[in-house]
């Protein structure tokens, strides 16, 4: 084994790019649960974002259209889950697991014909003057819009539910519908935004895998990430920061199992490949912590 062959620049610059999808997915997801509601579609979304993503922009010529037709295929489905759970009051985790398994046909249907197309090359930014500094240049400041994009929404949902009235009311109807009901609140109007904004943030996650880390259409290729998503909102405690922090962990250990392999570490590359998901597991059992919001996964009905 030659460690000597792992850049450490190299690696934390790949830790931000693999950490993305995930921060992406799970941010949306974490909006969803403060508002009271289990969605366990987040994998079929991520992968309907993913097929959307290439089919927008091979069509398109332009990733960033590719980007927006993503959020637009995990709105529309997010909607679905929306209409299914909040009007026809269907019970949340049943839903959210046909939403995956329908996702991930879907997006099997509408990814066949694109399986050989190569979608535009998405531009990293190179930030004047940051992007040539020595050390944090190449790990912070080279990377592609998206990466910045995830960071500024986590600093805007961090906003949004700790400073201002709409975040909130938010997440009084998370902590108590009934209650949140009786001064007036929209409840279930509120769920569907929230529902809606996480619908999108799934479909960029996704779109991220098939327009940057494995720019091509695989049917399956988002290989869990919405699954992990759901467990490292949990790990946050419901919290947008320590979210980035779990991001951040799985991104990395995700990173590091694939140098080690390139490095030739004499430990069968299944016990490698499974190694993220062992240690987001290990992480969840040792260090999640918070309350749940206290209306998560409970339906609501306005007549009682």
């Amino acid at each position: 084994m030659d460690l000597s062959s792992i850049n450490p620049l190299l690696l934390l610059a790949s830790l931000m790019v693999a950490s993305t999808p995930i921060l992406l997915a799970a941010l949306g997801e974490l909006v969803v649960e403060r508002a009271g509601v289990l969605n366990l579609g987040v994998e079929g979304m991520m992968i309907t974002g993913a097929a959307c993503g290439i089919i927008f922009s091979t069509l398109t010529g332009n990733a960033w259209l590719g980007f927006a037709g993503a959020a637009l295929g995990g709105l529309m489905l997010s909607f679905l889950f929306a209409v299914l759970t909040q009007v026809l009051l269907s019970n949340q985790v049943a839903t959210g697991l046909a939403l995956t398994l329908f996702g991930l046909g879907l997006s099997a249907l509408l990814g066949q014909s694109f399986a050989d197309a190569r979608p535009p090359a998405f531009p990293k930014l190179d930030i004047p003057i940051l992007s040539d500094l020595p050390v944090l240049g190449p790990v912070l400041f080279r990377h592609d819009g998206m990466v910045y994009i995830g960071l500024l929404l986590v600093v805007a949902v961090w906003y949004f539910l700790s400073r201002t009235r709409a975040g909130l009311v938010l997440r009084a109807v998370g902590e108590n519908h009934e209650a949140a009901h009786a001064l007036g609140y929209r409840v279930v109007l509120i769920r569907f935004g929230a529902i809606m904004f996480g619908g999108a943030c799934a479909g960029l996650g996704g779109a991220y895998i098939s327009l940057v880390r494995v720019p091509q259409w695989t049917e399956g290729m988002t290989a869990g990430a919405g699954w992990i998503a759901l467990a490292i909102v949990v790990f946050a405690g419901w919290k947008p920061l320590r979210l980035l922090l779990g991001a951040y962990l799985f991104g990395g250990v995700t990173v590091l199992q694939l140098n080690l392999q390139a490095a030739g570490l004499a430990i069968p590359v299944e016990y490698l490949s499974m190694s993220p998901y062992v240690a987001t597991i290990l992480v969840l059992v040792i260090l999640a912590a918070g309350r749940a919001p206290g209306s998560l996964g409970k339906t609501f009905h306005a007549s009682r």
